[in-house]
């Protein structure tokens, strides 16, 4: 018996032993997939990778004496090239790929990720169903989802007497699912949604869109898009006189980029779900510190996930003692999710990380003290509330 358990013993160290072999070769490789030059490029871009930066700094650009690369690409807004750059990348020994903006094209490279068994982890694309029917043993959804959007910002609105709805939806994946899911929301809660209008991405002139809105007499005017079509159309229903003619406009995906962007006395009174924002306590605000020495701004709920999910990643190949793919996830899974956005989150089965989400109202400008001083702290909401229940998932890797 004492031979079996020097025996065991043995194996087990060379198992250890070639495991560390699979990452000691190599370099760490880390792809920031991301949005360089459309409407997602000031969201994302390149400061989704100078925080890729920031989180490899933080590990001191190595593990156990192994280089940490990130590598970065535009995926032009187009699945198919998002799809065949996550295809080269792993192909080339991309371990780990991350950001990814635009719901159909992280569909689409999770597809090529369970394809490959290597690591995606989205910090920026928004499809609930990303965790749900499409999820895959190796995709994480670390930041936020539409389940969460709709939630925390739809009841709070219902409930400050917001009762009934007309949405203003872009015409692609993540502007349905928000859409879908904010008018079930809006309907649990007592609420009634009166009609919707749909519009194409990178639209400039919403006049008729605001118009057919604002005939509907509903009290809340929803906004369910992204990037430059949520500014254009904030700045376009200013321009309308929308609020001051009664209606409550409803944000459902807003960031502080775009605050600055639109300014104070256009967005002041909006409510929003982040899950990150830069004066919230002493951690968050190292975290600005940092990436505004490298950008000259202030990060978003986007960007700061990209750093937030590639220190999980890296912590979880240090106490894995390698990148093999499916190690690396078991240890994402076992370790809590801690970073400087993020206290004792969890990676759950399905793929998405729960975390608290925070609810905020964008200050008038006679509150704010300074530049980027736009957000005031409504109300926390735990994670088990902010994201759909496990129970609920359609993830067929759920246990049910």
């Amino acid at each position: 018996m004492k031979r079996f358990g020097v025996a065991f013993a043995v194996i087990a160290c060379l198992i250890s032993q070639g495991a560390y072999a699979q990452m000691s070769g190599k370099p760490i490789k880390i792809g920031v997939l991301t949005d360089l030059a459309g409407e997602h490029t000031e969201n994302t871009g390149q400061g989704s990778i100078a925080a890729a930066q920031l989180a490899v700094e933080d590990f001191g650009g190595a593990i156990n004496g192994v280089p940490i690369e990130v590598l970065s690409a535009d995926h032009q807004n187009k699945p198919e090239v998002g799809a065949a750059i996550a295809a080269r990348w792993y192909d080339e020994g991309v371990d780990m790929i991350v950001d990814v903006p635009n719901t159909a094209v992280a569909l689409a490279v999770q597809k090529v990720a369970k394809e490959k068994n290597r690591i995606v982890m989205f910090s920026s694309s928004a499809a609930s169903n990303l965790t749900g029917a499409a999820c895959t043993p190796v995709s994480v959804h670390f930041t936020y989802d539409t389940y969460a959007l709709a939630h925390v910002t739809g009841k709070a609105i219902v409930a400050n007497g917001g009762k009934t709805w007309f949405f203003m939806t872009a015409d692609y994946a993540f502007g349905a699912t928000l859409e879908r899911e904010t008018t079930a929301v809006v309907k649990d809660s007592g609420g009634t949604v009166l009609g919707s209008v749909h519009y194409p991405a990178n639209n400039p002139d919403f006049s008729p869109v605001l118009m057919q809105a604002q005939q509907s007499n509903a009290d809340v005017l929803a906004i369910a898009s992204s990037g430059s079509d949520t500014t254009n159309a904030i700045s376009q229903a200013s321009d309308f006189g929308i609020t001051q003619s009664g209606h409550k406009l409803a944000i459902l995906l807003l960031v502080i980029n775009d605050v600055k962007t639109l300014g104070l006395p256009v967005t002041q009174g909006i409510e929003l779900t982040e899950a990150y924002y830069w004066d919230l306590n002493d951690d968050t605000r190292a975290f600005a510190k940092r990436f505004m020495a490298k950008r000259n701004l202030m990060p978003n709920m986007f960007q700061a996930g990209v750093a937030g999910a590639v220190n999980h990643y890296l912590k979880a190949v240090k106490a894995a003692g390698t990148n093999q793919t499916d190690a690396v996830m078991a240890k994402m899974r076992e370790l809590p999710v801690d970073d400087f956005m993020t206290k004792n989150g969890k990676l759950r089965p399905d793929g998405r990380v729960v975390r608290d989400m925070y609810l905020f109202e964008i200050k008038t400008p006679a509150e704010s003290t300074g530049p980027w001083d736009y957000y005031k702290l409504v109300k926390v909401i735990p994670g088990d509330q902010a994201f759909l229940p496990l129970a609920q998932s359609e993830c067929p890797l759920v246990k049910k």
